[in-house]
């Protein structure tokens, strides 16, 4: 609507009342015209609450970027209040003093002012009196009831004397008159002072952007309803921009599919380029248009940084002149500075279109500029948008950040920035990256060659002085720093412990030619050479050094992701020396269960486990191996479906060629002995006899499929078969031992089995599941001799020593001359509950074993939490419903899953219920 308190205006939109300026022109009425509100604008109370609640100010400045919708708040506002505003829009402004004066004085008549002849009429289009505004200015401090003058388009005011004198009568009028300025810019008053006087009220461009359901309520004006999803994308990239909302919110209008338009339309194509570039652009001078054309292709930027763009050295005034100006230049801090994101595309749409080529120059004189200044990251991504591939692999491997392609949050983005990157160039830091990547995806064919390439062209160039400081481009220290782990990596990948020694000694001379702060910027180079190095001891079975090696990496780990948390750094960006550290405690988790001892085994494999609980988008490290334990350890207990459904949780990673050979070996065995725990013997034998090729045998991996093979053979009846597969092996693992027992007892051969058994009773320590299998095989030796007493004797032990971690498999295993012993007293006392459901039948048969207990009893909170989870509340419903913390709950689930012996909400819920606790 148009709101007017005098006259009609003519057909020309002259004032009817004749001359009145000083240039003895008509009054332009539309000057004088509230603007008319459009059918889809929509009402903000809390800007209109904002604008209601200070009264008491003389001064409102209300500023905003063009399209803010600064105007419409407060045209809005004003036709709302119920009595006459004086609104004057300021396009007359460059005409003179005496014409803004001229035109203020008619919007106060207008409204209902009354000014005596004294006050007059500026006669002068270039001036105005002193007395002229002296008399205004008294006679509004006069006035019983404020009036509200509100001035629009006040960044058209550039006259700093025309400011001074509308400050002079604001200051005078007093409580006379409440003056409101909608601008652009930063307004020619002493605001300082205003502000120091708490006399000002400020509506900024931030509090103008509109809010999710504020743009919600806006797109449906428009006719469109937008999961909130869609809402929150469009207003990441509008910043809640008035005019972008709603010019895009209309040209999805005439699309068959708005909701496609809004997420992927062209600003550049759009009504909103053209609004842009007419409003902001092309109103700067060229200066200013060449250096925001230039800074278009930077995602942040710094007036140096800019400066390196242009080549000129004016950029820090013009950033500081267009964020105050509100030309959609965002200050970040600390004198940094980034564009609209719509303001963004649509110069660089221009910039190509003005200047073709130019881009790719401008990426590389950025990447050059921040690889000296700048964050990694940044200036990697530059150098891959100027396809200076040599530049890119350089400045990663020259920042010692060869393992941030590896492992750490930002792996993936790394390895999809480099996966363009052809054949070409040919330099070292170039092959390293491409070795790196080919490495991690387990493509040893293609790795290999390159990295031995590489190793070849770093040979040939000079070595710096030991204990050096500074770091170059050219200097080869963290290239060659970085090649060793990779040597590291293929040596674990390839089962290759003694090449993976001998790159772990080199690690550690290349060590003191590299600057100490790039060690210290990278502490998950360090993670990842000791995490091979123990992995590739791991395999060879030196299993104490395995052990130190991963519990370094782990302890390390743990340290810098409670340091994280520490300074509030979320899971999705935790350490990478963290996430090395999970995958060393998935390997550590084996270690314990290839001890024997399934219960500290599966404490680590859950704990490797639980990152899955943060919120990255990507499987932990060592997910698959610790899935495994669990799963070996399910089988130990004789919850084969258990083992099976974890069997079945895991990707082909763990089969795939290229993978480690620890992972692969495992997986094979685990199937291998779940399919003989289900009696199929030739499933087992063909899983246990898949080759993991590697350049050097793994001691265990043949010893543990040589049980799987043995055990096979006594099912079928072959115990002969059975002792000498397992007597044959080299070493003396106690588990073998034993294994080879059982087949001597088997085959009618006690003395035999005697002699075995006496090779490994000196030994003190055992693990649990090799203790109890040893305690069972000394039990039915006792029985063949004839002695009941020391039978019953070790099979107690066995069962004592097995109930704490509910190993059940080597009771099932060990033949039908234990059943009678364990449904009489007083070994059935021992084995109720876990091993046995209960007292023996009826008729003297003992009932099958039911599931297993928890190990420890849930706590009251943990039921509360399980009894909603049974329901399908998600965690923060549960924590709002049990008034707990988000974490708390988690805490709270952690627990239960471990008492449970499950790692998914789904399996905590069934378990749960198997038990009776639901």
């Amino acid at each position: 609507m148009v709101v007017t308190t005098m006259g009609v205006p003519d057909e020309t939109g002259a004032d009817p009342q004749g001359p009145a300026d000083p240039c003895g022109d008509p009054f332009l009425r539309t000057r004088f015209a509230i603007p008319t509100l459009p059918v889809t604008y929509l009402r903000r109370d809390r800007l209109l609450g904002h604008l209601d609640a200070a009264p008491g100010t003389p001064l409102t400045v209300v500023g905003g970027a063009a399209g803010a919708g600064k105007t419409l708040l407060v045209a809005d506002w004003a036709a709302r209040r119920g009595r006459p505003v004086a609104w004057l829009t300021a396009q007359m402004a460059d005409k003179g003093r005496g014409t803004f004066w001229a035109y203020l004085l008619q919007s106060l008549r207008r409204a209902g002012v009354t000014l005596s002849a004294e006050v007059g009429l500026p006669a002068e289009a270039g001036r105005v009196d002193d007395a002229l505004l002296t008399r205004l200015a008294a006679e509004l401090s006069a006035r019983a009831a404020p009036v509200t003058a509100v001035i629009d388009e006040y960044d058209r005011v550039t006259d700093p004397e025309t400011a001074d004198q509308l400050e002079f009568v604001l200051r005078h009028a007093g409580t006379g008159v409440r003056l409101v300025l909608v601008t652009r810019t930063e307004p020619l008053l002493p605001l300082h002072r205003y502000r120091a006087a708490g006399a000002v009220t400020e509506i900024r461009n931030d509090e103008l952007a509109f809010t999710p359901d504020e743009a919600a309520e806006l797109l449906e004006l428009h006719g469109m309803r937008l999961p909130p999803d869609e809402v929150a994308a469009l207003l990441a990239r509008t910043r809640g921009w008035a005019a972008g909302l709603r010019l895009s919110a209309l040209a999805a209008q005439g699309e068959r599919d708005p909701r496609s338009y809004l997420r992927e339309f062209e600003a550049d194509r759009t009504t909103i380029g053209d609004y842009l570039i007419a409003e902001v652009l092309r109103r700067q001078p060229s200066e200013t248009q060449d250096l925001l054309l230039r800074i278009s292709v930077l995602d942040r930027f710094c007036p140096a940084l800019a400066d390196a763009l242009t080549g000129r050295a004016d950029a820090e005034l013009i950033l500081t002149g267009l964020h105050r100006e509100n030309a959609f230049v965002e200050d970040l801090g600390h004198s940094w500075f980034r564009l609209h994101p719509l303001f963004r595309e649509i110069l660089r749409a221009h910039l190509r279109a003005r200047h073709p080529g130019l881009e790719t120059e401008l990426h590389r004189r950025a990447a050059g500029w921040l690889r000296h200044s700048g964050p990694l990251g940044e200036t990697l991504e530059h150098a891959a948008a100027a396809g200076d591939w040599a530049a890119a692999a350089e400045a990663l491997v020259g920042d010692l950040a060869l393992g941030e392609l590896l492992t750490g949050p930002r792996a993936e983005a790394l390895a999809a920035l480099f996966a363009t990157m052809g054949s070409e160039p040919r330099t070292p830091a170039t092959d390293l990256v491409r070795a790196a990547r080919a490495l991690s995806l387990g493509d040893l064919d293609r790795g290999l060659p390159i990295l031995a390439r590489a190793a070849r062209a770093l040979a040939q160039e000079p070595h710096p002085p030991a204990g050096g400081t500074e770091h170059t481009a050219s200097d080869p220290s963290a290239a060659r720093l970085g090649c060793t782990l990779l040597q590291a990596l293929a040596a674990r990948l390839t089962g290759s412990p003694a090449q993976a020694e001998a790159a772990s000694r080199r690690a550690e001379e290349l060590r003191r030619e590299v600057p100490g702060r790039l060690l210290d910027l990278h502490p998950e180079l360090t993670a990842l050479l000791r995490a091979h190095l123990g992995a590739a001891h791991l395999w060879a079975g030196r299993f104490t050094e395995a052990r130190a090696a991963l519990t370094a990496v782990a302890d390390a780990g743990r340290t810098a992701s409670a340091s994280a948390v520490a300074v509030r750094a979320s899971a999705a960006v935790r350490p990478s020396a963290a996430r090395v550290g999970e995958e060393c405690l998935a390997q550590l988790a084996l270690l314990d269960h290839l001890d024997g001892r399934p219960g500290r085994a599966e404490r680590k494999a859950l704990t490797a486990l639980a990152a899955a609980d943060h919120t990255d988008t990507s499987a932990p490290p060592g997910a698959g191996l610790a899935t495994l334990v669990l799963a070996a350890v399910a089988t130990d207990r004789d919850e084969l479906d258990r083992a099976a459904a974890l069997l079945d949780s895991l990707t082909d990673d763990v089969r795939h060629p290229g993978a480690d050979p620890v992972t692969r070996a495992e997986h094979a065995l685990v199937t291998a002995r779940l399919l003989l725990a289900r009696g199929d013997t030739e499933g087992a034998l063909d899983a246990a006899d898949r080759p993991v090729v590697a350049r050097e045998p793994s001691p265990w991996v043949e010893a543990q499929a040589a049980l799987v093979v043995a055990g096979a053979h006594l099912a079928e009846g072959r115990p002969e078969l059975a002792a000498k597969l397992l007597t044959e092996l080299p070493g003396e693992d106690p588990l073998c031992l034993v294994g080879a027992a059982r087949a001597e007892l088997a085959a009618g051969r006690p003395a035999r089995a005697g002699d075995l058994l006496d090779r490994i009773r000196p030994r003190h320590g055992l693990g649990t599941a090799i203790a109890v299998r040893a305690a069972l095989a000394e039990a039915q030796l006792a029985g063949v001799a004839g002695d009941r007493e020391a039978r019953r004797r070790f099979v107690a032990q066995a069962l004592r020593e097995a109930r704490r971690d509910r190993l059940r498999r080597p009771f099932r295993e060990a033949g039908p001359w234990l059943r009678p012993l364990l449904a009489a007293a007083p070994l059935r006392a021992l084995a109720e509950g876990w091993l046995l459901p209960g007292a023996p039948a009826p008729d003297g048969t003992a009932p099958a074993a039911g599931p297993a207990p928890v190990v420890e009893e849930l706590s009251g909170r943990e039921r509360d939490v399980l009894v909603r989870l049974a329901e399908m509340m998600s965690t923060e419903e549960i924590a709002a419903d049990l008034f707990v913390s988000v974490n708390t709950v988690k805490t709270h689930l952690k627990s239960a899953y471990r008492k449970l012996g499950v790692n998914r909400r789904h399996d905590a819920v069934r378990r749960a219920r198997e038990l009776g606790l639901l």
